[in-house]
């Protein structure tokens, strides 16, 4: 049995359908109670209370660790995580963590997120380390305002990164949790292209078939309105990233070809497939 944590989220679900329809058994875990594939078993647990856990984990093999939010803040203890898969008998984690552990070691996030990675290497199971760059589905932040103004409002929209469709981002999760060649792995992912807001803004467009306006925010009022769902320190590291990407963070990673055999795929190729949630 597989358990995955984050199981409704963006990577969650095209990772739970994944594993699934290659026939593994699977324990979905999310905070609330969610809709998920046949044959697929959920459990409402929540990471910040790691005991939570122990019935989803018993009998499981490998866990695929995805962390909310509150668990970057200071003060939350992750860590607490991988030792009750280790006590409930899983032998692989892989673990969804940040580029910015490379590119920006020293922010209090990426430090967490480093001593969680060390925590893993250290814990004597099988491990793969994923780390993402920007995601392709931050766009949903832009849905309601697409839907009802046409406008699509966010702050540097001529500063772009090479953001990544989930969908790759579970791709690359369920080969590393099934496939022993990936164990002690550590992935950078990316997207095959460095992509604006303002070039983002016309691939919703064409998606939709009609115009959408682009308008730029400030930082304070892009992070005034991020903090609403993540602690400021995230907030404030990610708007780092977005308004000035080193050139680590400008690199085209070429990870996702190397497990998957395949190129990442463009930006316009997620807006096609979530257009509905713009329209």
């Amino acid at each position: 049995m597989i358990v995955l944590t984050g199981a409704t989220g963006n990577i969650g679900r095209p990772l739970t359908q994944a594993l699934a329809e290659a026939g593994q058994e699977v324990t979905a875990v999310s905070r609330h109670a969610s809709a998920v594939p046949d044959g697929v078993r959920h459990v409402v647990a929540d990471l910040a209370e790691p005991d939570s856990l122990k019935s989803a984990l018993a009998g499981a093999k490998a866990l695929f660790l995805l962390l909310s939010g509150d668990l970057h803040a200071t003060g939350a203890n992750p860590a607490d995580i991988i030792g009750e898969a280790a006590a409930g008998g899983v032998r692989r984690v892989v673990l969804l963590s940040t580029l910015g552990v490379v590119t920006r070691p020293s922010g209090t996030t990426r430090i967490a997120m480093r001593a969680l990675e060390d925590t893993l290497r250290e814990s004597g199971l099988e491990w793969a380390i994923l780390r993402p760059g920007g995601f392709a589905s931050n766009a949903l932040w832009w849905a309601e305002s697409v839907r009802t103004q046409q406008v699509v409002a966010a702050p540097f929209g001529d500063v772009g990164v090479p953001i990544i469709d989930p969908a790759d981002i579970a791709a690359v999760a369920a080969a590393c949790l099934l496939d022993d060649r990936h164990t002690g792995g550590a992935y950078e992912l990316t997207g095959p292209e460095v992509i604006t807001p303002r070039q983002q803004t016309g691939a919703i467009a064409a998606a939709l078939g009609s115009p959408v306006r682009f308008h730029e925010l400030t930082r304070d009022e892009a992070k005034a309105a991020m903090t609403q769902s993540m602690p400021a320190e995230l907030a404030d590291d990610t708007l780092d990233i977005l308004g000035s990407p080193s050139p680590a963070e400008l690199r085209v990673s070429p990870d996702v070809q190397r497990v998957l055999g395949r190129a990442p795929r463009p930006f316009a190729d997620w807006a096609a497939r979530n257009a509905a949630a713009f329209r």
